[in-house]
């Protein structure tokens, strides 16, 4: 890892790696900040968790951001 790549050589090496190598990274760099694969909602699994909500508050977002860039 070369510490003075730009953004898009970072980004070009990424999605170079295997999707194994990118699990990897990932799980190193999640260690490094002291969290844990699934550390996101304690007590809670993402499926519980209404798809149409989550779709709605998706297009929301992307609708109050075209707005938002309008202006």
């Amino acid at each position: 890892m070369n510490n003075k790549e730009t953004p898009e050589e970072r980004r070009t090496r990424y999605k170079e790696l295997p999707s194994n190598g990118r699990k990897s990274l990932i799980r190193k760099k999640l260690k490094a900040q002291g969290l844990e694969e699934g550390s996101g909602i304690v007590g809670k699994d993402l499926s519980v968790y209404n798809n149409k909500e989550l779709i709605d508050l998706i297009i929301l977002t992307r609708e109050l951001y075209k707005k938002k860039k309008s202006n």
